[in-house]
């Protein structure tokens, strides 16, 4: 195995990540199921490729300045991915965070240099809402820019030169479904554009976690079913923002909290992948897509990030008993019963 060449900069390092195969769930379901590496990214997350993305755009546009501001709403790793690139490229950032986050990326976040602006969780729709407050924060600092991860179109588009066509090599061109859970929309609307150009057949699957309406949207064309609650940070998106807007999904599926910390579990035990909250989600949605359409499938998915930026609550075995969420160590074939049970 040849090491790969040198980059220049932190900038440079972002992307490229590797593609691991999962060997128990694919033998489980009869299809190569992978995950696509992202928290190797030097912000440790897959929110490192949208925060690229944005500030070069902008850098573009001539909407940044040396020496400016970038200000965002965030929910932790696209609050972290700009505050890397932007001390990479010269800038500082505000991040405006609800309280209920988890403490370990509300910590990261201030020993990175980001200034935090924690606010009490509010619906979208009222003005307390973080994404809100970052808006009329960034209209009050001179020299800053509004990042608007969810309604930034910069986001997708870095994905669609990316993050999917380095699954289609990967693969070899033999990727047949793709699945992930919903953020912004930005992964998902970006992945699946550049694989159906090449190849209209792949299939797209939106994993969503309970609470949430992207299930709704893509089953019902509202978004009327957001029942349930979930543990699942960074994602579960109840409008349908730019980036979610046009994405063309051929399945979605729900996916609850015990399924997601079985699988979470079950990486980390049996496969030795140490990963966030929405990994566990994006596992099952690759599963439910082979399950879909049948053996011999290569289905990708993305791992978004490393289980130690939720380590108070899913590594804690009180913060699970509490949530009734101990883990009972399912194999991966029970883990494959389960998510063909969804709907």
């Amino acid at each position: 195995m040849s090491a790969p060449s040198p980059v220049n900069g932190l900038c440079e390092a972002i992307g490229n990540t590797p593609l691991i195969r999962l060997p128990k769930l694919s033998a489980a379901v009869g299809s190569d199921l992978y995950g696509k590496a992202e928290f190797l990214n030097p912000g440790g997350s897959v929110k490192d490729r949208a925060a690229l993305g944005i500030i070069l755009d902008a850098e573009e546009r001539g909407l940044l300045a040396p020496g400016g501001t970038v200000v965002e709403g965030s929910a932790g790793n696209t609050g972290i991915g700009l505050t890397v690139v932007a001390l990479a490229r010269g800038y500082r950032t505000v991040v405006v965070v609800p309280d209920s986050q988890s403490e370990e990326k509300i910590a990261l976040l201030r020993h990175l240099g980001a200034e935090v602006r924690l606010v009490p969780p509010a619906p979208f729709r009222e003005p307390g809402n973080y994404n809100k407050v970052a808006a009329r924060l960034a209209s009050e600092i001179p020299g800053a820019y509004y990042a608007n991860q969810f309604d930034n179109p910069a986001n997708a588009a870095f994905h669609q030169r990316t993050t999917g066509p380095e699954l289609w090599e990967q693969t070899g061109g033999g990727i047949t479904a793709f699945a992930t859970a919903i953020g912004t929309g930005g992964t998902l609307k970006g992945v699946s554009l550049a694989l159906k150009e090449r190849n209209p057949d792949v299939r797209v699957y939106c994993a969503d976690p309970m609470g949430a309406a992207m299930w709704s949207w893509f089953t019902h064309g509202h978004t009327d079913f957001d029942d349930g609650d979930s543990i699942a940070e960074g994602i579960g998106q109840g409008r349908v923002t730019v980036n979610v807007e046009g994405t063309p999904v051929d399945g979605a599926v729900r996916v609850p909290d015990r399924i997601l910390i079985e699988i979470v579990y079950h990486l980390l035990r049996e496969e030795g992948l140490y990963l966030g909250t929405s990994c566990g989600i994006n596992v099952a949605g690759a599963v439910r897509a082979a399950l879909d359409l049948g053996p011999g499938q290569q289905v990708a998915t993305i791992l978004c990030d490393r289980a130690d930026r939720y380590a108070s609550r899913i590594s804690n075995p009180e913060w699970l008993a509490a949530e009734n969420l101990t883990p009972e160590g399912w194999s991966a074939e029970r883990i494959v019963e389960e998510v063909a049970r969804l709907d």
